[in-house]
């Protein structure tokens, strides 16, 4: 008899009604794979367009959404040694199909094979998943799978921007737009770890104090404030060192003119808008670097996750809900009302 499962299905692109609770077939792990029983996934900006859809780019449809998520191995494939049935895991979101320089130099996430479980192919909003061995990131005993499901996508991504692209370091003054995103919660930790000096921006009174209580030593509402005013005043007129940006056209080009010469702006997405206007000026004349940033190596994911289990770093559950209830979960996170990770309950 054939074993199914159930999943989260993505038809076609469009509103919250195109997130359909699915009978399917279940995934059977090859070698060098591992079938994992999912306890928990958690809700990244990335499952919203893998929904909505993006202009110019195909996803595999029908594909069942979620890229981070945690379980238990139920099976592993021929040939997999670094895991087995029984243990408690999460997953490395990002995967390669096979060996390439960038991969053997630690940059998987440059290799021209790089893909993403949710994204390039099914993910974990789903009774069981299957991903390679490689990617399984063993979660210690007494570290709750709810909390391991909510970092690995947003905590490495906020590493790769800080850590390998800006170079943060101690006494940076370290400007963070949308405190209350994934993304943002981690970085404005991470950006502690490295004892810089950290401003955050919200909408909301209520999220800059969720952002101070995050570790941020200003938060500014930006709809009430001038974040500029705020940055010039928070750097004694010097200019921040290192802005993380994934707004985009909103924040982007006043960005620029915040920077402290030598300054670094480094991005990952563009919520607001990707095409705005740009004044190239203080570019060249304060040396500043514009970087783009995607995910991050394998290596750097297993930093981040043991800095995770030392309790270093502590991601933050917003909410959450049963599988059930995914359109309402998806609607939560596109209100903007979320600090932190929205979950779902799987088995």
């Amino acid at each position: 008899m054939t074993e199914t499962m159930k999943a989260v299905r993505v038809h076609e692109h469009g509103d919250f009604d195109v997130l359909k609770i699915d009978s399917i077939v279940a995934p059977i792990a090859a070698a060098g794979q591992a079938r994992i029983r999912v306890e928990y996934a958690a809700l990244n900006h990335l499952d919203t367009w893998v929904r909505r859809g993006v202009p110019g780019h195909k996803f595999p449809l029908p594909i069942t959404p979620g890229c981070d998520f945690s379980g238990v191995i139920e099976s592993i494939g021929e040939g997999v040694v670094n895991c087995k049935v029984g243990d408690r895991v999460t997953v490395a979101p990002g995967y390669n199909l096979q060996p390439s320089i960038q991969v053997a130099s630690g940059n998987h996430n440059l290799a021209r094979d790089y893909g993403i479980y949710g994204e390039t192919c099914d993910g974990g909003n789903a009774e069981l998943a299957v991903v390679n061995a490689e990617n399984v990131i063993h979660v210690p005993d007494g570290f709750s799978l709810r909390e391991a499901a909510a970092f690995p996508l947003t905590y490495l991504t906020a590493w790769h921007m800080l850590v390998e692209r800006c170079k943060v370091k101690p006494g940076d003054k370290v400007l963070i737009h949308a405190a209350g995103s994934g993304v943002s919660v981690a970085a404005t930790q991470i950006a502690k770890l490295h004892s810089a000096d950290v401003m955050v921006t919200a909408g909301s009174d209520e999220k800059c104090a969720k952002g101070l209580a995050n570790g941020a030593d200003l938060a500014v509402n930006y709809n009430s404030d001038d974040w500029t005013a705020s940055a010039k005043k928070f750097t004694s007129k010097a200019g921040l060192d290192i802005i993380v940006d994934h707004v985009g056209a909103d924040t982007l080009p006043s960005g620029v003119w915040a920077l402290a010469k030598g300054g670094r702006l480094v991005t990952c997405g563009v919520t607001s808008g990707a095409e705005m206007q740009l004044n190239f000026a203080p570019i060249f004349f304060k040396s500043l670097s514009i970087l783009g940033s995607t995910m991050g190596g394998l290596g750097e994911m297993h930093h981040v996750a043991k800095l995770v289990f030392e309790k270093k770093l502590n991601p933050i559950v917003d909410s959450e809900f049963d599988i059930q209830d995914i359109q309402a979960a998806h609607k939560k996170v596109s209100e903007r009302n979320v600090f932190g990770k929205v979950i779902i309950r799987i088995n």
